[in-house]
């Protein structure tokens, strides 16, 4: 199971629509748990733009990147940072 949370700072852009991470069928064979954190550009239709690690297993961040690249957020007038940080556990 992977939990999403978004760490919001203040004024950070709300999710309008999460799409959950896929728990990588090696990582749990290998018992992989553990947080990654995720820095998202977002333009301003509030689509993911870029997306890119900042800390956690590798081999928990490709699975991390590709949820958090499906993500919307909701319309803003400038182009905005959100951290995520997703969380693996089986």
């Amino acid at each position: 199971m992977a939990l999403a949370i978004p760490a919001c700072a203040a004024g950070a852009r709300p999710v309008k629509s999460r799409v959950p991470p896929v728990y990588a069928e090696i990582a749990k064979r290998l018992r992989i748990e553990g947080s990654v954190s995720v820095e998202a550009t977002v333009d301003f239709f509030g689509k993911v733009s870029d997306v890119k690690t900042l800390s956690g297993n590798h081999a928990l961040a490709a699975s991390a990147e590709d949820a958090v690249r499906k993500w919307r957020f909701l319309s803003a007038p400038d182009h905005s940072t959100v951290l995520v940080e997703i969380n693996f556990a089986q």
